[in-house]
Parts: structure tokens; C-alpha cells; sequence
């Protein structure tokens, strides 16, 4: 058996709130199924929904997305002006670079760039 990867879901105490900043910085339309759950189907890529969990955050978390989105510093800029926060500087090496950054619930994501770009 193989098995496919049919969404990614985040735990947050907002899932209304978190869903649209998510569908905004991937595009999509935010859908609240119910005050617990709701997720986003960004155009070509896989749907990414939010489930409320009693407990907060209390470290870092142990997978996040990478995304790609023209320059890294524009794509954080875009993403700061809709409520995350940069995490550090960016970083380069002979791979690319990358940003670290979190969402409005401390969820951790980064923006990359390779080499190439």
C-alpha cells in the first residue's frame, strides 16, 4: 500500500481567523465548516485546514511548510503586512535562502528561494 498526502491540518485556537490569513497568503477561498474546523484549497496545491485544540503552542513545532513565492523578502513582506512575524534574518547558502517566520498563532513556516532564482 501507498498511501497520498490529502491535506496538511494545523492545530490552532482560531480556525476562522488563521484560515484566512492561510488563504490569503496561498490563495483560495476560506471555508468554515464548523467552528472547529476549517480549511482553504490553494489553486494547485493541497488543501491546508485548521482544527481548534484546547492546549497553546508551547514550542517549536516539529514539521512546517516551505513555500515559494518570488523573492523571499518580498513574499515576507507580504506575509509581515498580513500578520506573521519574521523569525531571525534571512539565511543564504549554496542551496538558496529561506526566511524563517511564524503565522498569527506562532506556527512556524518559511519562504525559499533557491540557487536559481
Amino acid at each position: 500500500m501507498r498511501a497520498r498526502i490529502e491535506e496538511i491540518v494545523i492545530d490552532c485556537h482560531d480556525p476562522a481567523r488563521l484560515v484566512r490569513f492561510w488563504a490569503a497568503l496561498l490563495g483560495g477561498d476560506p471555508v468554515d465548516r464548523d467552528p472547529g474546523w476549517s480549511f482553504v484549497d490553494p489553486p494547485g496545491s493541497l488543501r491546508v485546514a485548521f482544527q481548534r485544540v484546547p492546549e497553546g503552542k508551547a514550542v517549536k513545532n516539529r514539521l512546517h511548510l516551505d513555500l515559494s513565492a518570488g523573492t523571499v523578502e518580498a513574499a515576507s513582506d507580504e506575509a509581515v503586512a498580513l500578520g506573521a512575524v519574521r523569525l531571525g534574518e534571512v539565511v543564504a547558502d549554496a542551496a538558496g535562502r529561506f526566511q524563517v517566520l511564524a503565522d498569527p498563532e506562532g506556527n512556524e513556516f518559511c519562504f525559499v528561494q533557491g540557487g536559481g532564482e
